[in-house]
């Protein structure tokens, strides 16, 4: 094996196997590298958005010191993801613009909570789960991709495990300081199950977060 095969070798991410119920459809996979244009606006948008969910969280959450320390290194590392994409995108001659939204964040966001303790815990968990699932979305890619950019989603996946890592670390910090009914293990369990509806049934539309495509 060459120096620079091994360099593009997909990286193992244990601790988010285990967390998320299923792997990336080959058949997204094969989608995805039929449409990489398209995934690559989309990557950058989302790499937008999490830096805007992380300055929101920031916002709303002023008396809590871990969470303004977490989200604040989070928006600064997304915002410099985002800003790299976009060079990939130029270096390419792929024109950025703007794309209507998968249906997986909002589908999501229909299986949070209600009361407030209990949407921001829920909040804090589906970032986790994004944060996993694009990592584990790199690692399905690699394999597939040209050196260039494989070697640039393989540098990625450390960081995205580290925001999995941090949300979820949220989540158990302030649900510890304010149980509700449900538990955290239950939470996490139900917020997984919906989105493992969202990564495997059919999808009319192709993005970085969507399911297979609808035949």
């Amino acid at each position: 094996m060459t120096i620079q095969e091994a360099a593009i070798q997909p990286p193992e991410i244990p601790e988010i196997d285990a967390f998320l119920l299923c792997s990336t459809p080959q058949a997204w996979v094969d989608k995805a590298l039929d449409n990489l244009d398209i995934l690559l606006i989309d990557h950058a948008q989302c790499e937008k958005k999490a830096a805007a969910t992380a300055m929101s969280l920031m916002h709303k959450h002023l008396d809590r010191p871990e969470l303004l320390k977490k989200m604040s290194q989070l928006a600064r590392e997304e915002l410099l993801h985002f800003e790299q994409v976009v060079n990939i995108l130029q270096e390419r001659g792929i024109d950025y613009k703007n794309l209507s939204p998968a249906r997986y964040a909002e589908g999501l966001r229909q299986a949070m909570r209600t009361d407030e303790q209990g949407r921001f815990i829920d909040l804090l968990i589906i970032g986790a789960i994004i944060e996993a699932r694009s990592c584990e979305r790199f690692v399905a890619l690699i394999p597939y991709l040209d050196p260039a950019l494989a070697k640039y989603y393989r540098s990625l996946v450390k960081s995205e495990a580290r925001h999995f890592e941090d949300y979820l670390a949220l989540a158990e910090l302030y649900d510890g300081q304010k149980p509700s009914r449900q538990t955290l293990e239950e939470r996490k369990k139900a917020l997984l199950q919906a989105e493992q509806k969202l990564i495997e049934d059919p999808d009319p539309q192709f993005r970085f977060h969507s399911g297979p495509p609808a035949i």
